[in-house]
């Protein structure tokens, strides 16, 4: 008898948290974009908060190719995204503008003017802080919230510490996300050491939140965001509060759930 190979996916519920353990990154990208696209569907007018970094970049390609089916319209979309570098420029190839341009604004019909990212290189940075959080209150809120997650628990650029910070705020990066993200760059110097990024307390605003993790380097930090002491040490963990979270995790990621 031939055998019939079954895809993977698990879902499992932990407190609020809905949870689901898919077979590889492809399939996660996949389920993300189809889960960001229905939100789409719902209500054309979302505002969507973005994430950058190599996790999401799969889901970017999805909704791409959603959007040329014709699956799914940003034209009515607004977006916030998490977190910049500072100090950098908007067209230096590194910077989260440049990021978002190339794999997502430039390649969908959503209106530049309904994009919204910290600038990375202001005269002031403190306006800038307060004018985001203005802007995110004047829209209404984040209606879903899409994010990522550092080896180290962080999200945005809300570092482990012995606080954080509520609202957008300009941050130092830690040793471990300078070392993580020279993977972008030649040289580990040219990373920036700090960067303007959301706060914990506007993240948990959002009205839904879904967050990705892919790889077996990010099994332990799951494990302790999604089952561990909520800390400060561990920011991520502070999801497990959150009313309406939806973790999408790959085999490598999951292995410890």
């Amino acid at each position: 008898m031939a055998k019939v190979s079954r895809q993977f996916s698990m879902e499992v519920r932990l407190s609020s948290m809905k949870i689901r353990i898919l077979d590889d990154y492809s399939k996660l990208s996949a389920e993300a974009a189809k889960y960001v696209a229905c939100r789409i569907e719902q209500k054309s007018n979302l505002v969507l908060g973005l994430a950058t970094g190599s996790t999401p970049l799969g889901m970017y390609k999805q909704l791409i190719k959603l959007y040329q089916l014709k699956q799914v319209s940003f034209s009515q979309v607004t977006t916030f995204n998490l977190d910049e570098y500072y100090p950098i420029a908007r067209e230096i190839p590194h910077s989260y503008y440049s990021y978002m341009r190339e794999n997502l604004w430039n390649r969908v019909d959503i209106r530049m003017e309904n994009t919204n990212i910290p600038d990375g290189n202001p005269v002031d940075a403190l306006k800038v802080c307060l004018d985001y959080e203005a802007r995110i209150e004047e829209v209404g809120g984040i209606d879903l919230q899409v994010l990522g997650i550092g080896e180290n628990g962080h999200i945005g650029f809300n570092e482990p510490g012995a606080s954080l910070s509520a609202n957008t705020h300009l941050v130092k990066l830690s040793e471990d996300t300078i070392k993580a993200n020279s993977r972008f760059f030649v040289d580990i110097n040219d990373v920036p050491k700090q960067a303007i990024t959301m706060g914990m307390g506007t993240i948990m605003k959002a009205k839904e939140i879904i967050l990705l993790a892919a790889g077996e380097s990010k099994a332990e930090i799951i494990k302790e965001t999604l089952t561990g002491v909520i800390s400060t040490q561990i920011p991520a963990s502070m999801l497990q509060v959150h009313p309406r979270v939806t973790v999408l995790l790959d085999k490598g990621a999951g292995k410890l759930i």
